[in-house]
């Protein structure tokens, strides 16, 4: 073998060691948010631009929780982790079934939210994700939420994932404001000492068909997430013990909905009720009754 050839063959044995060892830390961080977690969420509205002399900022928003969040798939390009509340008296917690977030690596495949439950599907090329993470976020019953593509970044001693996407409005504003109807969601999400923390640079966003995105206020969000001992989440673990193959069953209905790979959009209600309310009810048990239930919801 000849020198030239050989000095390729370690370079580029070198270039894949140092992408494989790259693509190591970034599942690492993603499953560092595993775990349970005493959890502050804070949302202030900073600015608005509204020309409405009467407009009312969003009140500043504090909450606190325990949250336990789950390995559903560790595989080698996709990682799922469950986040389930435990919410009351700490001897008979109540569980909430909470939001979803897959990581999927150097995914090609988006569903980007457009406002009024409109989800546009989109491909990108394999040039625009290579080296990059999908986070896929979904609603408390495995719907879609939002999703955007960015490179986990490791240097100085951190590490982070930022990206910017489109959104619907978070729960806490959807039933109080309809004065804007898409959330530009800029999110990083951290790993720190204490555990991690998904830092938010929000606009709020009037999207109307033909015209330009107008921003009608922007939003502050720092959620911070503190590692506490596994056997305060008791509770919540033991409940996803026990609902866990319900919930890969409705899985597996949207990721055939997901399949389909065309927009997607939803009802809010089906007989004057949202989607969660019928999934999270116990009498709700059989896959071909689940199926038909959320297949009821997709336009």
């Amino acid at each position: 073998m000849n020198k030239l050839l050989l000095s390729t063959l370690l370079l580029l044995l070198s270039i894949s060691m140092n992408a494989q060892s790259k693509k190591t830390k970034d599942k690492n961080a993603i499953k560092k948010m595993c775990g349970c977690y005493e959890v502050t969420f804070n949302f202030a509205e900073t600015f608005n631009y509204s020309k409405d002399e009467n407009y009312k900022p969003s009140k500043t928003k504090v909450d606190k929780g325990l949250e336990w969040a789950t390995l559903v798939e560790d595989g080698n390009n996709k990682i799922s982790i469950q986040h389930l509340l435990q919410v009351g008296n700490p001897a008979e917690p109540m569980i909430i079934k909470h939001w979803r977030q897959d990581w999927l690596f150097q995914n090609k495949d988006f569903y980007t939210y457009n406002g009024d439950n409109n989800w546009t599907f989109e491909q990108k090329s394999k040039k625009e994700v290579k080296g990059q993470w999908t986070q896929k976020v979904y609603q408390v019953d495995d719907s879609p939420r939002y999703e955007g593509s960015g490179t986990w970044v490791h240097v100085d001693g951190k590490n982070y994932w930022e990206n910017e996407t489109t959104a619907p409005l978070p729960r806490r504003e959807y039933t109080k404001r309809s004065d804007y109807n898409i959330t530009l969601r800029g999110n990083r999400h951290e790993i720190t000492s204490y555990g991690w923390v998904h830092d938010q640079d929000n606009s709020k966003i009037i999207r109307e068909a033909g015209k330009e995105d107008v921003v009608l206020a922007k939003e502050k969000g720092y959620n911070t997430y503190v590692k506490v001992a596994n056997s305060r989440c008791k509770a919540a673990a033991d409940w996803w013990t026990t609902n866990t193959n319900k919930w890969q069953l409705v899985r597996n209905k949207w990721n055939e909905v997901y399949g389909r790979n065309k927009d997607l959009s939803l009802e809010t209600k089906v007989d004057n009720k949202p989607l969660y309310k019928f999934l999270f009810s116990d009498k709700i048990t059989e896959e071909k009754e689940m199926n038909a239930i959320i297949e009821s919801f997709v336009k």
